[in-house]
């Protein structure tokens, strides 16, 4: 990337608090958070399921969930099974959603310099079976939603 002629100093400015990635990663500060929002995308809205599938203990996941309530990532939605108490599920926001691609980029950088080029999932467009790719560009192109994908298990991967 190139700085504009007047930002080319970078001693004579900063942005400091202001800056947009530091406040990600401030909102998205724990794994647990993070594996939270993954969960999500993978269709994954009730407490229970969220501590079964991150892996880790339940007050853990219960801040992670509160944080990104907060946040307006996600809301709770109650629901309640035949002879139960009523409980909550957790669906993603518009801003919840806003997420897929920096979701996917990071998923799709591991996919390629962690995984040795061979993910565990594909992410795919569900309509047409084309990978789903994240990428830097100009044009004007088609964005797509999480209802958009299908998670395929990657059958092609070395076990």
């Amino acid at each position: 990337m190139e700085f504009e002629e007047r930002l080319r100093d970078r001693e004579a400015w900063a942005i400091g608090d202001r800056c947009s990635a530091a406040r990600v990663l401030d909102l998205l500060s724990t794994k647990t958070v993070f594996l939270a929002v993954r969960e999500c995308f993978y269709g994954t809205t009730r407490f229970e399921d969220f501590v079964a599938r991150i892996g880790t203990s339940a007050p853990a996941v219960s801040r992670a969930l509160r944080q990104l309530e907060s946040a307006g990532i996600v809301v709770r939605a109650p629901y309640r099974e035949p002879g139960k108490r009523v409980r909550d599920e957790y669906r993603l926001t518009e801003a919840g959603e806003d997420l897929l691609p920096v979701f996917l980029s990071l998923v799709q950088w591991g996919d390629k310099h962690l995984q040795g080029g061979s993910p565990p999932l594909l992410f795919v467009e569900a309509e047409t079976g084309r990978p789903a790719r994240v990428s830097v560009t100009a044009d004007p192109v088609r964005e797509r939603e999480s209802g958009d994908l299908e998670i395929r298990r990657n059958r092609t991967r070395s076990h």
